[in-house]
């Protein structure tokens, strides 16, 4: 008897547990995205979700879908190999249609712990675990070539990143979702807890989404790896890649929000847009000039 009600227990949770993703998934599509044009080939799309009606809780989603050609609108990396300074002013002194905060970085010593070469020259190396393994965010990235961005997975060598021949590279992660099939990512505080949130998605037709979801404030909840997965998939993409998140959310886009600053960064413990942190690298989006 107590089996039965066990396995009964279990099918009701596992019903309701999809019939939540599947309200949610509806939601997302079904939204009314406030639309911007930025340039050509860069739209800015935010919705508040608010109401608790987005896994449950309020939640703020900004993001820019960009479009992958090389031509009108390209991207970019900002770096610094020690130095720290804010998403905008990477946006800002590189002359930036946009700006989105980049990987993981070393708080006291500056500069970023993964992998990140720029215009072919290498300005951070991984910082690997005592034992030599890589952490999940060194075992993926994006590449950029021509203006062009794409993204790349470990093929589990160990000067993998150094045999890439992209100009342009910058390791991140987790990875989420790979050419149309979902990674495994274990049950982790890290995954399993809301926060903020960074992504950048590629959808089937090549456009490329550059995704905050603002997080810790009762205006918005934030998201597990888990939510961010499926959210990244309701928006059409067959790729994305966790990016740093949490204080570091930052999605800046030049000469809109308050300071170019459209999400609410969290680091002044605010529901504004003057909390930005300090980070080490960003993904610009540029407007092609040739």
């Amino acid at each position: 008897m107590l089996k039965k009600l066990l396995f009964a227990f279990t099918l009701f949770t596992t019903s309701l547990s999809a019939f939540g993703q599947n309200a949610d998934s509806l939601t997302v599509v079904k939204t009314k995205w406030q639309r911007t044009r930025v340039a050509r080939q860069v739209k800015l799309f935010q919705h508040h979700f608010n109401g608790q009606n987005l896994f449950g809780a309020n939640q703020h989603i900004s993001f820019l879908e960009i479009k992958n050609t090389g031509r009108k609108a390209i991207f970019a990396i900002g770096a610094e190999e020690k130095q720290l300074i804010t998403t905008s002013d990477f946006g800002l002194r590189d002359t930036a249609l946009a700006a989105i905060n980049g990987n993981f970085f070393d708080v006291k010593n500056g500069g970023s712990v993964d992998f990140v070469r720029v215009k072919g020259k290498t300005i951070n190396t991984n910082h690997l675990a005592v034992n030599g393994n890589r952490a999940r965010h060194q075992q993926a990235g994006v590449v950029i070539e021509k203006g062009k961005l794409s993204m790349v997975k470990w093929d589990g060598s160990t000067d993998w990143e150094s045999q890439l021949t992209a100009a342009d590279v910058l390791l991140n992660g987790p990875l989420l979702t790979f050419n149309d099939i979902d990674e495994g990512l274990d049950t982790a505080a890290f995954n399993r807890l809301r926060h903020p949130r960074t992504c950048l998605g590629i959808k089937p037709n090549g456009h490329v989404i550059l995704l905050t979801i603002d997080g810790r404030n009762a205006e918005s909840a934030g998201v597990s790896l888990f939510e961010l997965t499926r959210l990244m998939r309701w928006l059409g993409c067959t790729s994305a890649i966790n990016f740093d998140g949490g204080g570091s959310t930052t999605l800046w886009v030049n000469g809109m929000g308050t300071n170019g600053v459209i999400n609410y960064p969290t680091d002044n413990k605010k529901w504004d847009h003057e909390g930005q942190r300090k980070v080490a690298n960003v993904i610009l989006v540029k407007k092609n000039k040739t």
